[in-house]
């Protein structure tokens, strides 16, 4: 397996684990095509998911895994972190933290309703 497609594994393992979806379900989720995915999130969400990083990077520096198998566990684990987080969030306001906002949805919903019929 190649170093990128590694990267791609862990970083699905990682958005599976806190958010319940993969990279591409969850661009698929916003709406999106081309766009980036973290510049699409909403700050709960980029939060949790700079949470899940640092916990799988801490968990690896301490586990110091040889192989890919034992780096998985590592993407789980920190994962794991980041979804306690979201559901305790999620318990608390009553409301889910994964969005299907995005950016572009975002700005068209902040524009006065005469703006985007004039804009179309």
């Amino acid at each position: 397996m190649e170093e990128g497609v590694q990267y791609a594994t862990l970083t699905d393992i990682i958005y599976q684990t806190w958010a319940g979806k993969t990279a591409k379900e969850y661009k698929h989720f916003k709406g999106l095509k081309k766009e980036n995915l973290r510049d699409n999130m909403t700050n709960e969400e980029l939060v949790l998911n700079m949470l899940a990083e640092l916990s799988t990077t801490s968990i690896t520096k301490a586990k110091d895994p040889q192989n890919l198998e034992e780096n998985m566990q590592c993407a789980t684990e920190g994962g794991e972190v980041a979804r306690v987080a979201r559901e305790q969030l999620e318990a608390k306001t009553g409301r889910a933290v994964v969005s299907p906002l995005s950016a572009k949805r975002f700005f068209a919903e902040q524009k006065p309703k005469d703006e985007i019929e004039t804009s179309e």
